[in-house]
């Protein structure tokens, strides 16, 4: 008795570091996977707002449920009755988020929409200290202090160049973003991933409401969609959830800022789109901190 006892003890103290280092290995690949979605989104030629909501979701639906099907088989449907009220609160939250972002991103510059974005992690560790009670360590928040000296420079030449309205989108997308991790953190021993199938739902609902009389887009365009919502979104939000269960909120979301940092790269590298010098200083201090923040986890984790 007394050495399953010591055994279980020794379990608790020692297991959190690992799953820990795990987690942030999930949001690390979660985040690089994702950074390719405004390369994907500049490619795609004619295709409008809410046609790429649609094809984008119908995508990220049918990837969603072979994950879903592969893990629990047939009683997976029941896994979509199981989140309750939480869930469907979930799904509003990140379908809002889903919409915001496209209306920004075509509405102002990159810059200005990944500037407003890069505040997502400050407005989740506010909400998850007042509404989960999760106080970040010393670490954290020196991370997301550099993270934020970085992202400032990296964008402080294009600040001024975006409409109100593409900025208010990208703001309204991040308070949404921030409200969806709070809710998954706080049900992090639910299965919540069905919560994407339902926002998906409404989100092809809303898109035919509003374009039903126009749907068709090019082969190319298509493709496209589906790569951005079947690929990219489908793993980031999958490995979202799965690194939930192991990171306070503000963590999470601390590692979208590579997504940010990455997005131009990218553009640079595929589109020639040179990023000024500024875009590539603020990158590497945000790229550094997130990734001494992630090494110093793993040296705690190894004996």
């Amino acid at each position: 008795m007394n050495y399953v006892y010591l055994v279980s003890i020794k379990r608790e103290t020692i297991d959190p570091v690992p799953r820990r280092v795990y987690a942030m290995i999930l949001m690390l690949i979660g985040s690089i996977v994702i950074s390719f979605g405004g390369l994907v989104i500049r490619n795609i030629n004619a295709a409008d707002n809410w046609q790429i909501n649609f094809y984008r979701s119908l995508a990220f639906g049918i990837a969603i449920s072979i994950v879903l099907l592969f893990r629990y088989g047939k009683t997976a449907p029941r896994k979509l009755k199981a989140i309750g009220l939480q869930g469907v609160y979930a799904a509003a939250l990140i379908t809002f988020a889903a919409i915001s972002f496209l209306q920004a991103i075509t509405n102002t510059t990159v810059a200005a929409t990944t500037f407003t974005l890069s505040s997502i992690p400050f407005l989740t560790a506010a909400l998850a200290w007042l509404l989960l009670g999760e106080r970040i360590g010393k670490s954290t928040v020196f991370t997301m202090l550099a993270a934020a000296v970085g992202i400032f420079l990296m964008f402080i030449q294009g600040l001024g160049s975006g409409s109100v309205y593409g900025n208010l989108m990208a703001f309204l997308c991040a308070i949404g973003f921030s409200g969806y991790a709070i809710i998954i953190r706080r049900n992090r021993a639910l299965e919540m991933l069905p919560t994407l199938i339902l926002s998906n739902l409404i989100i092809m609902t809303l898109a035919l409401i509003l374009r039903w009389d126009n749907m068709m887009v090019s082969l190319h365009d298509l493709i496209l969609c589906f790569v951005l919502g079947g690929v990219l979104s489908a793993t980031v939000n999958t490995l979202f959830v799965a690194a939930s269960k192991h990171l306070f909120a503000a963590e999470l979301t601390l590692f979208m800022l590579l997504e940010f940092t990455l997005g131009p790269i990218w553009v640079w590298i595929f589109v020639d789109e040179v990023p000024t010098s500024w875009t590539l200083i603020g990158g590497s201090i945000v790229i550094i901190a997130v990734l001494l923040k992630s090494g110093s986890e793993l040296c705690k984790g190894t004996p």
